[in-house]
């Protein structure tokens, strides 16, 4: 049984995810803790911590192995437009990023968008190509900075704060969700081809804190 989830900021589009962290080995840094777009994670808090929200979650890392598992994905989209994988986590398993492959070849009628930090393993090169070669598939490779900086990609995205717009850089779109109480509305920049750099302005208490703490030195 498939067990979808839906994204308020995306007016309801339907999303495939795990729980955040424990399948994010990109969100790892390298001398140890999370990287500085990580340590304020917005899905390990709020919502995210009832049962309710991380057992579909919990049940996805398990369920996505066995053999029948794309072809129930295949029929899930049936109705879909547009698709968002992980909206908590991350394509942590080759063998994973290879089943998401064939989901997204024989949707052609989906958009999908993989946001991903795996990327920075040499391993997922190939499987990440195939995807972002076809012509309804947008792989963005996120940054694990706070400030604008930016990774090499295709589609790729980076976070800004709010009062320093300037940082997005040349060719990025500001995400608007900061300007409509964090939803998407129309916009669906993530999912085009033609949007080379996404800069999502940061949120939270906590993320707008350490962007202050660190911009201080």
């Amino acid at each position: 049984m498939i067990k979808l989830s839906k994204t308020s900021k995306l007016d309801g589009v339907l999303s495939w995810s795990l729980q955040a962290i424990e399948t994010c080995p990109g969100a790892q840094a390298a001398g140890g803790g999370l990287v500085p777009a990580c340590e304020n994670c917005y899905a390990v808090g709020g919502n995210y911590r009832f049962s309710n929200v991380k057992k579909p979650r919990e049940f996805n890392r398990k369920d996505w192995k066995r053999d029948g598992w794309a072809d129930d994905m295949v029929e899930a989209l049936g109705n879909s437009r547009f698709f968002r994988w992980f909206d908590s986590g991350d394509c942590y398993s080759l063998a994973l990023a290879e089943k998401i492959l064939d989901v997204m070849q024989r949707t052609p009628w989906v958009s999908h968008w993989l946001p991903t930090r795996m990327h920075k393993f040499a391993k997922f090169s190939d499987v990440f190509s195939k995807m972002q070669s076809l012509s309804n598939v947008v792989v963005r490779f996120s940054s694990d900075g706070i400030f604008g900086e930016r990774v090499s990609g295709e589609t790729t995205s980076t976070i800004i704060p709010k009062d320093a717009p300037e940082l997005a850089g040349d060719g990025a779109k500001i995400c608007p969700a900061y300007q409509n109480e964090g939803k998407c509305g129309p916009c669906r920049a993530c999912y085009s081809k033609d949007v080379p750099v996404i800069a999502y302005v940061g949120h939270g208490r906590s993320m707008v804190k350490n962007q202050r703490i660190i911009a201080k030195g």
